[in-house]
C-alpha cells in the first residue's frame, strides 16, 4: 500500500518532466560546451543507461543522491539519470545526513566525504558498465526494487 500512494506522486512528476522534454526536437542541442554538443536524443539515451546503472546501486523514488559533477555534460546526464530513478538529485560538497548513493568524478573524489557510497562517472569500471548496458526508456517497473523472495 504504501508505495502506491507514494508511486502517483513520482510518476506525475516525472511524466511532467518528460512530457516537456518530449515537445522538444530530439535533434535540438540540451547541453553545449566549446569541446561538444549533446543533443536531447543523446542525454535521453544517455541517461537512460546512467539511470540503469543507479538503479542497480539503489537508486529509487524517494532516495537521496549527492551530486558532484562538474563537466556540464556529465552533470546534465547525472541529474537527468537521476530524475529518471525517481530519486532527488542534491548537492555532493555539502552532503547532509540521508544520501543514499553519491555521484562523482575521479577529480572530485578526493575532496568528498567517505560517509557516502560514491559512483566514479570516469572509473573505468563504471565507463564499461555505463557504454554497455541499455538506452531503452526506463519504465516504472525498473525503477520498483526486486521483492525478495520469502
Amino acid at each position: 500500500m504504501y508505495t502506491t500512494a507514494v508511486t502517483p506522486v513520482v510518476a506525475e512528476t516525472r511524466t511532467n518532466a518528460l512530457a516537456l522534454v518530449e515537445t522538444i526536437d530530439p535533434a535540438a542541442v540540451a547541453v553545449s560546451t566549446a569541446d561538444c554538443d549533446l543533443t536531447y536524443r543523446e542525454l535521453d539515451a544517455w541517461s537512460n543507461r546512467l539511470a540503469r546503472v543507479l538503479l542497480e546501486l539503489g537508486a529509487r523514488p524517494g532516495a537521496r543522491i549527492a551530486v558532484a559533477v562538474e563537466p556540464a555534460i556529465e552533470a546534465a546526464v547525472t541529474r537527468w539519470a537521476i530524475a529518471k530513478t525517481g530519486a532527488t538529485p542534491v548537492d555532493g560538497d555539502a552532503v547532509p545526513f540521508g544520501i543514499d548513493l553519491g555521484v562523482t568524478t575521479k577529480a572530485r573524489r578526493g575532496k568528498l566525504s567517505d560517509s557516502v557510497g560514491w559512483l566514479v562517472l570516469d572509473d573505468r569500471s563504471t565507463l564499461v558498465r555505463y557504454m554497455t548496458g541499455s538506452d531503452a526508456p526506463i519504465t516504472d517497473a525498473d525503477r520498483m526494487p526486486a521483492r525478495q523472495a520469502s
